[in-house]
């Protein structure tokens, strides 16, 4: 009974989302009172560490997790304000005129790019849209951005998911985005055959595209992997795009496709993009990347000053002092590149003002959402109710947990259609479960990667990432056909996810 009654917010959103298809910020509202009540007539918390510990998700949430996600939607609306967006689109679809090259350029590879610079739908809805409009098939167009998008997930938003991660676990950051991309592996290499495999409808659109394909996987990967490892979350699948495209790009210029079965017009009438515009088109995103490159801890001569502008303020009573660090996070620098790049690239500084507003207001109810998942994950974790159903969970499962960890945090995102929320709703649970069954600090970090492996699958099959794909490319009634497409590689995937991290435990403990 007491697991149930822990268990509720949870329950509450699962119906509310899916069953009642309730608007996310009114059911996650509801989910924080249920928590509240939970927690103070169940769990016997007090009234004034209930309040502190909203406080404590209020601060999370607002710094840095909101300003991180206003910040990069804002640089991507400037960008589309400015028209450097178009000139973008131009230079990608001069490229190759074969559809197959095209989906695994566009739709992996600018994918990945958005969704590492922007995340929440841009990453979908933009690459469909533009396959969509150059004459790929809708429906297709859709299926192969829902594949393209798992991978990237849990470095959208400049690496939001995994820094929220290691906010909700205390576990270090580089270590939790090294052991996600070592996790997403076989998935990064699995994605662009199949991307191609759907582009053609068959095994038959792989012929002549190895190379290509290659130049996908290793493009994305080894620039993924290196970032990660060395400097965090926040670029590194910003990086593995940049590589990813570039590695495309080189490949079909250097080999390329010809057949007359997947060629397309691609409409290139227009004058070629010279190199000074296309450098101004990607200025905003260019300065993104070595801003946070130059304050990482690869820099520390101006990391570490940097830094140490914070101030720490102790909410919750008996917990770690909340820290709020000014300059050096990514909000702020994000920002910077995006004011700078926009007055390179012609706006005004009223315009740019105009479009931060406008920002601001579109994602209201995104910010509330935001919010309150994070304050009901909170009080959750203070009041000892994640506890509970981690004690339930390892009491079910024993030393195989780890193999349902990636499942969790894929329920997680199919819930709300975020893996930053199912890293906030679930990341303490994996600790908590992890330490339950006696794992390592080092297995601890790999059973909470898991659930940011897991939010990656969980984004394919979210009825609000479908819904995106199917506004991008303006098709109604084709809900059904694209959750059947995105369950085939969604089930594989889990549990192939599954496998890799319960036998892989055992070469990271």
């Amino acid at each position: 009974m007491l697991f149930l009654i822990a268990l509720s917010p949870i329950l509450w959103l699962i119906v509310a989302l899916s069953v009642l298809h309730m608007s996310a910020w009114k059911a996650c509202s509801l989910a924080l009172i249920i928590a509240l009540g939970c927690a103070l007539g169940v769990e016997g918390m007090t009234t004034a560490h209930a309040i502190q510990a909203v406080l404590q998700g209020v601060a999370l949430a607002c710094w840095p997790i909101l300003l991180v996600i206003v910040a990069a939607i804002f640089t991507y609306n400037l960008t589309l304000h400015t028209k450097g967006m178009d000139v973008i689109k131009q230079m990608l679809t001069s490229v190759s005129s074969d559809r197959r090259v095209l989906i695994l350029l566009i739709g992996w590879g600018f994918g990945a790019f958005l969704e590492g610079m922007a995340g929440f739908g841009t990453a979908v809805a933009i690459p469909a849209g533009m396959l969509a409009g150059i004459g790929v098939n809708p429906v297709l167009a859709a299926s192969v951005c829902l594949v393209a998008n798992s991978v990237p997930t849990a470095y959208g938003s400049i690496g939001i998911p995994l820094v929220t991660l290691s906010s909700v676990t205390g576990i270090d950051a580089v270590k939790l985005a090294s052991y996600t991309c070592l996790q997403l592996a076989p998935i990064t290499c699995l994605c662009p055959i199949i991307m191609t495999i759907a582009a053609g409808g068959s095994l038959k659109a792989l012929k002549g595209m190895g190379l290509i394909i290659i130049a996908a996987i290793l493009g994305f990967l080894v620039p993924e992997l290196v970032v990660a490892t060395l400097v965090g979350p926040e670029l590194a699948v910003v990086a593995a795009a940049i590589g990813a495209i570039g590695a495309i790009v080189a490949a079909a210029k250097m080999f390329p496709v010809n057949d007359p079965a997947y060629a397309m017009d691609t409409h290139q009438d227009t004058e070629p993009v010279t190199m000074q515009r296309g450098i101004i088109a990607c200025l905003p995103f260019i300065l993104i990347f070595f801003f946070l490159l130059f304050t990482s801890k690869l820099v520390p001569f101006l990391h570490d000053p940097l830094s140490a502008i914070k101030t720490s303020v102790e909410i919750y009573e008996g917990a770690a002092p909340y820290t709020f660090t000014w300059v050096a996070t990514p909000g702020v620098l994000i920002l910077l590149a995006a004011f700078i790049g926009g007055r390179v690239q012609g706006a005004g500084f009223g315009e740019m003002v105009g479009v931060l507003s406008r920002t601001f207001v579109n994602l209201r109810f995104t910010m509330l959402t935001i919010i309150t998942v994070i304050a009901t994950a909170e009080v959750m974790g203070f009041s000892g109710m994640t506890h509970q159903i981690a004690d339930t969970a390892v009491a079910a499962t024993g030393t195989g947990y780890p193999a349902i960890a990636a499942f969790i945090g894929s329920v997680g995102t199919f819930i709300t259609g975020s893996a930053t929320s199912s890293c906030v709703l679930f990341g303490k649970l994996q600790t908590d479960a992890a330490m339950a069954i006696g794992a390592s600090e080092n297995v601890q970090a790999w059973i909470a990667s898991a659930n940011a492996t897991g939010a990656c699958a969980g984004k394919m099959i979210s009825p609000q990432t479908i819904a995106i794909a199917i506004g991008a490319i303006g098709v109604s009634g084709v809900d059904s056909q694209l959750l059947r497409f995105a369950v085939k590689v969604y089930l594989p995937y889990i549990i192939l996810m599954g496998c890799i991290v319960f036998f892989g435990q055992a070469l990271v403990g």
